[in-house]
């Protein structure tokens, strides 16, 4: 769409001056609009002392503190563009948000924790009845068995198994997982976290893994993008 890009590749013990230093640069370069650090960043890094270094205008990933807390307060924000991504995926797939159970499986500050925030929002893209599930839900197949719609972000393959839904459910699969595969070029084949030949049978509407969330996350991030640029050229 002719966005203009920076690709900035740095060697692994990068330090974490020089890496908030070109941050620092771009934060005061005319030329860039959006600012995406590629998470997880090495070990020996602080990745909220980075991510913190965005400036809030230029932070597409909505990962930002400033970003968080206005999304959590209902206040205009760049979204994290995978939470962002799903909310599309439902609307514009004609599901019905308002009112519905949805059970989140996962809890990460990526995609679980925001994308609750968002659903239960008093907005046409909230107004969602929400749990979130995790690592020390006792029995997480009583929560998915209620849901109107799963979305499943934990990250291990088969978390979700048709056993665990009900008929009609609309699930959203999240994760990428690697699984061992010999048939494969590469030695190994992308599924995600839901069990999808199994659960597609009872399922009304199931994202596929790859090419569901994937491209709408992508999608988003250039939404976020474009309109940093238009606030950018509104104040010159």
């Amino acid at each position: 769409i002719g966005i203009y890009s920076d690709d900035n590749r740095l060697p692994e013990d990068t330090t974490q001056e020089r890496l908030i230093g070109l941050i620092d640069k771009m934060n005061t370069d005319p030329k860039i609009n959006g600012i995406l650090v590629q998470l997880p960043l090495p070990k020996h890094l602080n990745e909220s002392e980075v991510l913190l270094a965005i400036s809030p205008d230029k932070d597409v990933d909505g990962f930002h503190p400033m970003n968080i807390g206005k999304m959590v307060a209902g206040q205009k924000a760049f979204l994290p563009c995978t939470p962002h991504g799903v909310i599309q995926l439902l609307l514009r797939s004609g599901v019905t948000i308002k009112g519905s159970d949805v059970v989140i499986v996962g809890r990460s500050n990526i995609v679980g924790k925001p994308l609750a925030n968002m659903l239960i929002q008093k907005s046409p893209t909230g107004n969602a009845t929400v749990t979130i599930c995790h690592t020390r839900t006792k029995d997480l197949a009583y929560h998915t068995r209620r849901a109107d719609i799963v979305i499943a972000a934990a990250g291990r393959a088969n978390t979700i198994t048709a056993d665990m839904v009900k008929e009609g459910v609309v699930v959203i699969d999240v994760g990428v997982n690697r699984i061992a595969d010999d048939t494969k070029k590469r030695g190994y084949r992308l599924v995600g976290d839901v069990d999808f030949e199994a659960v597609r049978e009872k399922a009304s509407l199931i994202t596929p893994v790859p090419g569901g969330v994937g491209p709408m996350t992508i999608t988003m991030l250039l939404y976020n993008t474009v309109e940093s640029a238009r606030i950018a050229a509104a104040k010159t």
